[in-house]
């Protein structure tokens, strides 16, 4: 009787067609101004980097290797993965308009961890490459030629958008009813899952399963690769060989601690223990931060790529 009257409920209940994303509404309407301008400053700096990044592998032959191949494709991704959140939230703390309609909501959810899965993927398969290319110079070329590039890319695409098509599936079997307010500026697990009326537990167990998978089993993986480079590094017979080698890779672990710690923190445990306040700030730094430092790290310090740019602009400002 009790289920049945809880059903009456909801089905007298409103049924919610779009959410209001609060984002950072407690802020000034000023300081929202000011936040929209200077995270679209950092976002313009990150499709700028990552593009510049990919322009030069297509058009430079120095460049054209499978280490810079990898690293235009995790550009790619990286501008696809700010814009799936940055977007949206340059919309809502400029305009103030902070309504997005349920299957966008999905849509968004679905995207953003997807290409963060594809990124795992990718990253493990970035650390297979400086791995053969140190440990194993003499058949670099012959283990890692175009063919298998391209197909370890294209892997990466398809395992990390089909481990998160389980997520569409559940997220449409939900039910919202009542409040449709968001305590965040995107559609993350967390505060959608917590504004649904229907029994979340499964998904909850199903989210952290399957993305503890991911980001733990590409972790070890990573980890592992790095640890066999650095043992390598210390039978380098020159010091100055080992110092470089060493700068290179822990800018690298630099950047994996920020992603692998930033996302361990927001998903690797159950995600109803994680505060709604630290769920917005730590993916913020995610999202903006992350993938604004990635064509610095991987590419635009590396003195080939520096050299590749000043011919691409000596170019330009002759053709100009």
């Amino acid at each position: 009787q009790d289920e049945l009257k809880f059903s009456m409920v909801l089905e007298n209940a409103t049924a919610v067609t779009e959410f209001i994303l609060e984002a950072f509404s407690g802020l000034d309407q000023r300081l929202q101004r000011f936040l929209s301008l200077v995270l679209l400053l950092i976002y313009l700096t990150t499709v700028m980097g990552n593009a510049t990044v990919i322009f030069l592998v297509c058009v430079d032959h120095h460049l054209q290797s499978p280490m810079y191949f990898f690293i235009s494709s995790l550009s790619f991704l990286e501008i696809w993965f700010t814009s799936s959140t940055s977007i949206k939230l340059f919309v809502i703390l400029g305009t103030g308009r902070r309504t997005i309609s349920l299957s966008s909501c999905f849509a968004q959810s679905y995207f953003y961890f997807a290409l963060g899965s594809t990124e795992f993927v990718l990253l493990v398969v970035m650390s297979f490459d400086r791995y053969v290319a140190v440990c194993q110079p003499l058949r670099y070329a012959a283990i890692l030629k175009p063919q298998l590039c391209i197909h370890l890319v294209v892997a990466a695409w398809v395992i990390g958008f089909t481990l998160m098509s389980y997520r569409l599936g559940l997220l449409y079997k939900l039910t919202f009813s009542g409040s449709n307010k968001i305590q965040h500026f995107f559609c993350d697990n967390s505060p959608l899952f917590k504004l649904s009326c229907s029994d979340t537990s499964l998904i909850w167990k199903i989210d952290s399963v399957f993305l503890s998978f991911v980001m733990l089993g590409s972790l070890c993986l990573a980890v592992t690769c790095y640890m066999c480079i650095l043992f390598s590094i210390l039978h380098l017979p020159a010091a100055s060989g080992r110092k470089k080698a060493f700068t290179t890779c822990s800018s690298h672990l630099t950047t994996l601690a920020i992603l692998y710690g930033t996302c361990i923190a927001l998903y690797a445990c159950p995600s109803e223990d994680v505060s709604l306040e630290t769920n917005r700030i730590v993916a913020l730094l995610n999202t903006v931060l992350y993938p604004l430092l990635n064509p610095f790290v991987y590419s635009l310090r590396n003195k080939t790529v520096i050299l590749a740019l000043k011919k691409a602009i000596a170019r330009a400002t002759i053709q100009l």
